[in-house]
């Protein structure tokens, strides 16, 4: 994980000879000495914030450090370690099994017996199983360790209820512009020249970093090694370097969070911004079948009957994409998200189902009243079946205003179309069949 911050460098980092060593990249140079060198997390640093004044206290309880890539986790957690004079041991989730567990907490509890304490950092604490998170809490319920978990996932769906109970769940958040450039000012003065970069490159460099402290001095190192003394443009720089792809996971927290900006984006009747957030989510290298899929059933349950175009619309996009594919298909589902977005909204016909499909649950088993109901045969006839049934078609108006709900069951009503769009018209043939079932009712 990256390590951040914020110092002059130290005199040992530079030989003599004024040559940075070809063996220490830039990153594990400019690693941060204390707590206070660390860039960008003062929220949760400062002596106001959570692990501020958890040190302020001399208690250093249990935590997990979620937060994207290159913000610092790793580099917390051994400060932390170092400053409630804990020893340090740090393992990674992906390369350690049950075996390698039980060691360290083995040597865990004779540190303990010995007067010491152990700061436990796991890595991506996610990759555990339910199994092996259960297998912490022992060891952190009688002190043997402190836990230090890093995650880039949602604790809340990735940890076990009963490990998050035991641990404090810090959040930490992706570096700003600002942030990086207070990096990319340190790194130059450890390299001892300025980056050969315009303004503009220079701002174009820390902005393919995309908040990651770490890949923000890769980039820095890999321009500082270039020869040449003309500063580069922003088209020089990107012609050399490979833009760095944007933090996205298709099945983990990035996921579901741009899924649901570009849904509400969508709600909100906003087309730039969910155009925005469409893209992303298609530079991440989301399919596109997804989107179409989930476009559709924002037309479903977002807009409804108030634009019933807006699910065709949808579905053709989707049908256009899988005819013709990328990149070209993709074009006709950013027309669904122009649409969907400008299209008037409604959830009526979403909240009525919600309530038929509680009424339903709610009645039971009661049947249909009897005179709606078929009588094919002779004894259903005798029954009562289908007596006194009235033929819409041959009613005034083409309505009966019969009662088709059980017996003895009150009517309710589910569907209230709100005044737009097409659902305005809707309301108006709400309105007219009620007073004409009003007026034909036999007490009416």
């Amino acid at each position: 994980m990256p390590d951040l911050f914020d110092r002059a460098p130290h005199p040992a980092d530079r030989p003599a000879s004024g040559r940075e060593p070809a063996a220490r990249p830039l990153a594990d140079r400019l690693r941060p000495a204390t707590l206070a060198e660390v860039v960008g997390q003062d929220a949760v640093l400062s002596p106001d914030g959570p692990l501020g004044a958890m040190l302020a206290a001399g208690s250093l309880s249990s935590l997990i450090l979620w937060g994207p890539p290159g913000v610092g986790k790793t580099t917390i957690a051994r400060l932390l370690a170092g400053q409630a004079r804990l020893h340090f041991v740090q393992i990674s989730a992906i390369f350690t099994g049950v075996a390698d567990l039980r060691k360290v907490f083995e040597a865990a509890r004779l540190r303990r017996e010995a007067g010491g304490g152990t700061l436990l950092f796991v890595d991506e604490i996610h990759r555990f199983n339910k199994a092996q998170q259960d297998g912490f809490l022992p060891h952190m319920e009688d002190g043997t360790i402190v836990l230090v978990g890093a995650t880039t996932e949602n604790p809340s769906f990735e940890l076990n209820a009963a490990l998050l109970s035991r641990a404090q769940v810090i959040v930490l958040g992706r570096l700003t512009l600002a942030d990086l450039e207070r990096l990319a000012q340190r790194a130059e003065a450890a390299l001892g020249r300025p980056l050969p970069l315009t303004g503009e490159a220079r701002e174009a460099l820390l902005e393919m970093a995309d908040g990651d402290g770490r890949a923000a001095l890769n980039l820095i190192e890999q321009v500082a090694a270039w020869k040449g003394s003309e500063k580069l443009d922003t088209a020089a720089l990107t012609a050399r370097l490979s833009r760095r792809a944007a933090q996205y996971d298709k099945s983990g927290d990035a996921h579901y969070n741009l899924i649901s900006a570009l849904h509400k984006s969508v709600r909100g009747s906003d087309p730039d911004a969910a155009l925005y957030w469409f893209a992303r989510m298609l530079e991440g290298g989301e399919d596109p079948r997804y989107l179409a899929r989930r476009l559709t059933r924002m037309a479903v349950e977002d807009i409804g009957l108030a634009d019933p175009q807006a699910q065709a619309v949808c579905l053709q996009g989707w049908e256009t994409y899988e005819r013709i594919g990328s990149p070209e298909g993709e074009l006709a589902l950013a027309q669904a998200v122009i649409y969907l977005a400008l299209a008037p909204k409604s959830n009526a016909a979403y909240v009525a189902w919600k309530a038929a499909a509680r009424s339903a649950r709610a009645s039971g088993s009661n049947p249909p009243p009897r005179h709606i109901l078929n009588a094919p045969t002779r004894l259903m006839k005798e029954q009562g079946y289908g007596e006194g049934y009235a033929y819409d078609h041959d009613a005034p108006d083409g309505f009966s205003g019969q009662d088709y709900f059980p017996e003895g069951m009150k009517r309710p009503v589910f569907y209230a179309p709100p005044e737009r769009g097409f659902e305005r018209e809707l309301s108006k043939r709400l309105s007219w069949f009620a007073k004409l079932r009003a007026r034909r009712q036999p007490d009416g």
